[in-house]
């Protein structure tokens, strides 16, 4: 017969299962505690559109209840069919459609192209003719952001090569996939001669630029006018002036400049083409001449197939000193490689090629000393040495 317990023992056996029931308790409320006092991140987007007003519901006829503009970031409240719930950071809160935002993951791409070319060096500046959208990757149908008002000016990092695709180019390609094999043809005819083949796709050129804010973004290259000085712009002949720049300057005490002195140019330029293989076919060395006080062609190496950056120096002087040299990268051949994502193109083996210029002459240093080939559009032909005639 087994001998019952004291009431002494009952007492702290009950005891001890309180105590470890509590302190279950206050697990849960720990935890509940801490949810509470640290909240989940909120879902957030950001504002694509230049201004957008937030909407009280989503109807035809509705009130108006804030105001966002361009790059605001908004917390998600709720999702509806083609709008969203969203609140402003000065809780204002409404509906927008969901085509005026980017989503969080987006947003974060933005920030990794800025961060990823924060140090690029500029190949120019440029103005923006109009009102343009930044774009994550080259392309009119590509995701945009950030929105430059006319006039603003940007710095030009880098310059892709893309076809081009408008909307009904857009929509007819959709069409065409869409429709059924046996609805295009694909039984070709006995008698009927085969198509001929379709053309190659119209290029168009971006620029990967920065902002005066640090931020980065693909700009269409027919939306902006590279900043160059008019003394040399004229100079162009019909030319694309990609970049000019500054060399040195020369003391000249009619120059019409708060310090009477001219500065030098290097400047690059190319055809009125887009998707060329290269960023520039010509360089030519601007000089400013105190005597006649204009500038004159010092140096011109033309056509050749040039690419960015180029890197302006000095380097010592033969009689002490420095005096101003510049560099560039030069394709050897016509082996050239281009990005499938971004459509940049960079030549296979790169040569560096080093001028420095001695007051009015320009002449090639460093160790690649090897010539020069010319470069030529396919199928143009080399113009033949023509023959002396004996007298």
């Amino acid at each position: 017969m087994a001998m019952p317990l004291p009431h002494s023992f009952d007492f702290l056996r009950y005891s001890w299962r309180n105590c470890a029931l509590c302190g279950v308790g206050l697990l849960v409320l720990g935890a509940g505690g801490c949810s509470r006092f640290h909240p989940a991140k909120p879902e957030m987007v950001y504002v694509t559109a230049e201004k957008t007003f937030l909407r009280d519901r989503v109807a035809a006829v509705s009130n108006r209840t804030g105001e966002v503009t361009n790059g605001e970031a908004l917390a998600v409240l709720e999702h509806g069919r083609r709008f969203l719930k969203v609140k402003t950071p000065k809780n204002e809160i409404g509906w927008i459609e969901d085509h005026e935002v980017i989503d969080d993951k987006t947003h974060e791409e933005f920030l990794k192209l800025a961060q990823d070319h924060k140090n690029d060096p500029v190949v120019a500046t440029a103005v923006l003719r109009d009102d343009a959208n930044l774009h994550l990757t080259p392309g009119r149908k590509t995701q945009w952001f950030y929105r430059l008002s006319a006039n603003a000016r940007v710095e030009l990092l880098e310059r892709a090569s893309v076809p081009k695709v408008t909307p009904a180019m857009a929509e007819e390609r959709r069409v065409a996939e869409a429709m059924p094999a046996a609805a295009k043809g694909t039984a070709k005819s006995p008698a009927k001669q085969e198509e001929p083949a379709e053309p190659p796709p119209v290029m168009e050129d971006w620029w990967l630029v920065r902002d005066s804010n640090g931020d980065a973004g693909w700009l269409l290259s027919g939306r902006m006018d590279v900043d160059v000085p008019d003394q040399v712009a004229q100079y162009a002949e019909g030319q694309r002036i990609i970049g000019a720049y500054v060399l040195t300057k020369v003391a000249d005490p009619n120059a019409d400049t708060p310090d009477h002195e001219m500065p030098e140019y290097v400047m690059l330029l190319e055809p009125y083409k887009n998707g060329l293989p290269y960023d520039f076919d010509q360089l030519r060395v601007f000089t400013w001449s105190p005597k006649h006080h204009h500038y004159e062609t010092a140096f011109r190496l033309h056509p050749i197939q040039g690419f960015l950056p180029v890197k302006v120096s000095t380097v010592p002087g033969p009689r002490g000193g420095v005096v101003p040299a510049f560099s560039f990268l030069l394709a050897n051949n016509a082996d050239v490689s281009v990005d499938a994502d971004s459509g940049v193109t960079r030549p296979v083996n790169p040569r560096t090629l080093n001028y420095e210029m001695l007051d009015t002459v320009v002449r090639r240093i460093g160790p690649d000393l090897a010539p020069i080939p010319a470069m030529h559009e396919p199928g143009e032909k080399k113009e033949e040495p023509k023959a002396h005639k004996k007298r």
